[in-house]
């Protein structure tokens, strides 16, 4: 069996479209027959739940109950890879426990691959995230994530300023989602599938829908420049899977 990956992908403030991230994420790893499972942990309502409801569970992950159904079970699931979409002032907690529970140990030693997908905030006052986060870094990949996907202005970053907390935490790698139309990113969410069955133009249960053709093109351009990122940062490596990521809508 593959060693197990784990990705977090999560920041301590919110309204910074993490879980658009962590869809994006599900679907690459679909696209490329990644077997991935993920867990909600917006208890009880969930929102990546209402989105990839055959692959995700809710849990709260703040309870010990729930952080056994996530972590014993690393090595006894099919999918190497699990999804952690933690809910807005969670990431902080979150990490902590993980050190807590040895977690981070052994991701440094080699038993688990860990990877963070930290969803910065359009302000300066988000990256101060990063100095909360850089501790628990040792052993993991860590991205930063600067997300443009639903704000109609985004704040114009003092690189300066940017560089100075990016660069506090040693290989840590920038990554880029781009922006979505409004309207098409609007559509998605009302039809509540997934990216890749929007373009597809496929219902919940893959029966054939009637979306938009142009709202169609406009998330099938969006989602294949995100994932040339993920190509970029060889995301799939992280399994141990080496192909490229086919175009979405590509059969």
């Amino acid at each position: 069996m593959a060693k197990p990956a784990v990705i977090v992908v999560g920041a301590d403030k919110g309204g910074v479209g993490k879980t658009t991230v962590s869809r994006t994420v599900l679907d690459y790893f679909s696209a490329n027959n990644v077997p991935t499972r993920a867990f909600d942990t917006e208890a009880p309502r969930g929102t990546l739940k209402r989105f990839h409801s055959d692959i995700t569970e809710i849990v709260d992950m703040t309870t010990t109950a729930d952080q056994m159904r996530i972590f014993d079970t690393l090595n006894s699931v099919s999918p190497s890879v699990t999804v952690i979409d933690v809910r807005a002032g969670l990431l902080s907690r979150a990490l902590a426990d993980l050190r807590d529970i040895g977690f981070l140990d052994a991701a440094k030693s080699g038993q688990i691959t860990f990877a963070v997908f930290h969803i910065l905030g359009p302000s300066i006052a988000s990256l101060d995230e990063i100095a909360e986060t850089a501790g628990f870094m040792d052993g993991a990949k860590y991205f930063l994530v600067k997300n443009f996907i639903n704000n109609t202005s985004f704040f114009e970053w003092d690189q300066a300023t940017y560089n100075s907390y990016f660069h506090k935490i040693k290989g840590a790698t920038e990554i880029t989602i781009p922006k979505l139309n409004e309207m098409a990113y609007e559509q998605v969410e009302v039809s509540s599938v997934p990216f890749l069955k929007f373009v597809a133009n496929k219902g919940t249960h893959d029966e054939t829908a009637n979306y938009s053709f142009v709202l169609r093109g406009y998330v099938r351009h969006w989602l294949a420049n995100v994932w040339s990122e993920f190509d970029r940062i060889k995301l799939t490596d992280l399994v141990n899977d080496k192909p490229g990521a086919r175009s979405p809508g590509e059969k």
